[in-house]
């Protein structure tokens, strides 16, 4: 069973322009090996509301995909094991 969701990501910009592209390929390759991507919403480098491991700004991506149940709890587990990612927050449409 399919369902509609939303990943919002914020990505380290501490260790430059190319991390963050090699972040941003990494977790779109993996949802759309595990599902459906529909839209890709980058914000791009914003400031935060209030410093995430000691720094001020974040690469912020939305990600909207379709997928199974249980593949949202993999990619939040496998954002909190990669260096680089900040937060996530993955919600169902």
């Amino acid at each position: 069973m399919t369902a509609k969701y939303e990943a919002a990501m914020v990505f380290s910009v501490a260790n430059g322009d190319d991390a963050v592209t090699a972040l941003k390929e990494k977790f779109n390759d993996l949802i759309a090996m595990n599902g459906t991507i529909e839209d890709v919403n980058d914000w791009g480098k914003r400031r935060l509301a209030y410093l995430i491991n000691d720094e001020a700004e974040g690469y912020y991506v939305f990600t909207t995909f379709t997928a199974d149940a249980n593949f949202p709890a993999e990619l939040e587990r496998v954002a909190r094991i990669t260096d680089g990612v900040l937060r996530i927050m993955v919600i169902k449409k």
